[in-house]
């Protein structure tokens, strides 16, 4: 039987930050805080970056991986469209990455704003179809994962 050429995949990760919803969600809509834990980090560097943070507004991110990685000056691009924002309470993405020209995902990111008595309860969803040469579900969760840690870092901020 053949492989299938596509992988698709659902995670949830939750993480919970002693800051209002509002200023956790001021780190996803506004340009200057979101390249600062999104867009840049140890690992690659970042080439250009905008936001246009509107329903139908894009996000891109174009980067090179530094050395010491496993692809050192490879070029990721990260093609973003959000669909839906409610104000402090909800965005939703449609994704896109390519890396070294050939795209490797395309997937659905929701992220839900909660706010509880310590500050705020993030929910975020990624639901992904993951084609021949991507980094593959468990890579990309624990990307993921590492990218809200980098979040709360920048909120403690």
């Amino acid at each position: 039987m053949q492989e299938p050429s596509i992988v698709h995949n659902t995670f949830t990760v939750e993480r919970t930050y002693p800051s209002p919803r509002e200023r956790v969600f001021a780190a996803f809509s506004e340009a200057s805080e979101k390249v600062l834990w999104y867009a840049a980090g140890d690992l690659r560097q970042v080439d250009e970056y905008s936001l246009d943070f509107r329903v139908g507004g894009a996000e891109k991110l174009r980067a090179r991986l530094k050395p010491g990685t496993p692809f050192p000056g490879a070029v990721l691009f990260y093609d973003n469209r959000f669909e839906d924002i409610v104000p402090n309470e909800r965005i939703v993405i449609t994704s896109t990455m390519t890396f070294v020209d050939t795209r490797v995902s395309s997937s659905l990111e929701t992220f839900e704003f909660l706010a509880t008595d310590e500050g705020t309860n993030l929910v975020f969803t990624h639901q992904g179809a993951f084609f021949p040469g991507s980094d593959g579900p468990e890579r990309r969760e624990a990307g993921w994962r590492a990218l809200l840690d980098r979040l709360g870092a920048a909120l403690a901020k």
